[in-house]
């Protein structure tokens, strides 16, 4: 998520506020009464319904206190890890919408996988900072470097697989640029390979919102959103969620970074040196496909794209592509 903010009414999302009470208690689980999204009623949701292992892990860089957890199937060994890294506006409690099977973190998890999150310094739960614009682009690939090492050191593993969303894939690509020796395979999901055009961002922090919370879900012409394309539930557990680990602001330096001339480049895919895959829908409004169509040819042999018809930026929580968006990531992860 990177740039639509609008004045608007979402009652029914605070309604959904008052009915989950922001406590900050956590369920057994992991994550909060939010982000599990309520009761989750169907045989998708049964089929999801396993017993979750949780555990947030200390970490600190740069005086600042960097959130950083992992999930993985109660009672399993995970043998594979991967990192979930988020965008420019909202944390990586975006990975876990946890209704029916829609959550990425915990499908993931029952292929096999120790499922990490990083909230970059300054958003969701991890340390408050006191310049919104410090948090940019290449000092959140050091947040990363500092996670990888982290997880590096508790798996007992070398590498890890590492996906990143919308500017999430600005600061993996820096880090797998900086530090392939740590990369399995790497997942560009929305990559932002160019500027989205030329913004300027004078405040160190966004003012968040609850429809800047919901604005890159599709619309219908008359400006709704189209609830045929995502869940109304989804809507309000991810916009809970953001208003709950986000709440009304947050760090501005990637949003600067990225607000820039189309002709400005962000990654430099020629310097990718792990197989990497590129996933996105057609429709969405931030990226440069002309770029996008044809960055496979400058990645390295094993690399992959992956295009879903029909998909927005939030391709993995909508209601005809979430299932087909998994597929093509696991298959890509092997």
């Amino acid at each position: 998520m990177i740039f639509r903010y609008n004045l608007g009414k979402y009652l029914v999302i605070l309604l959904l506020i008052s009915l989950c009470g922001f406590s900050g208690c956590k369920s057994k689980q992991g994550g909060s009464p939010v982000e599990n999204g309520g009761s989750n009623f169907s045989e998708d949701s049964a089929k999801a319904e396993e017993a979750y292992g949780y555990e947030v892990i200390p970490l600190e860089r740069e005086g600042v206190s960097l959130h950083l957890d992992r999930m993985w199937v109660e009672g399993s060994k995970p043998s594979k890890n991967i990192l979930l890294v988020h965008g420019v506006t909202f944390s990586s409690f975006e990975f876990d919408i946890n209704y029916k099977d829609y959550s990425l973190v915990r499908r993931l998890a029952r292929e096999g996988y120790s499922v990490w999150r990083l909230d970059i310094a300054g958003f969701g739960q991890s340390g408050e900072v006191e310049d919104g614009f410090i948090p940019d682009s290449q000092y959140a690939s050091e947040d990363i470097n500092a996670a990888v090492e982290k997880i590096l050191e508790v798996s007992g593993q070398e590498k890890i697989d590492v996906l990143g969303w919308s500017w999430g894939t600005v600061t993996v690509g820096l880090f797998a640029v900086a530090h392939p020796e740590y990369i399995n395979k790497l997942v560009l999901y929305a990559p932002i390979l160019s500027g989205i055009g030329e913004y300027t961002v004078n405040e160190p922090f966004n003012h968040n919102n609850w429809v800047g919370a919901a604005g890159d879900f599709q619309r219908l012409e008359d400006g709704s959103i189209d609830y045929d394309i995502t869940d109304p539930v989804i809507v309000d557990t991810f916009c809970s969620g953001a208003w709950y680990y986000d709440k009304e602001s947050s760090p501005n330096g990637g949003r600067k970074d990225v607000c820039v001339s189309k002709t400005v480049k962000l990654i430099d895919l020629e310097k990718v040196t792990v197989p990497t895959l590129l996933i996105c829908g057609d429709k969405d409004p931030y990226l440069n496909y002309d770029l996008v169509n044809t960055a496979i040819d400058l990645l390295p042999k094993g690399s992959v794209f992956e295009m879903i018809e029909g998909g927005s930026h939030v391709v993995y929580i909508e209601k005809p592509y979430y299932k087909d968006f998994q597929e093509r990531l696991l298959k890509f992860l092997g």
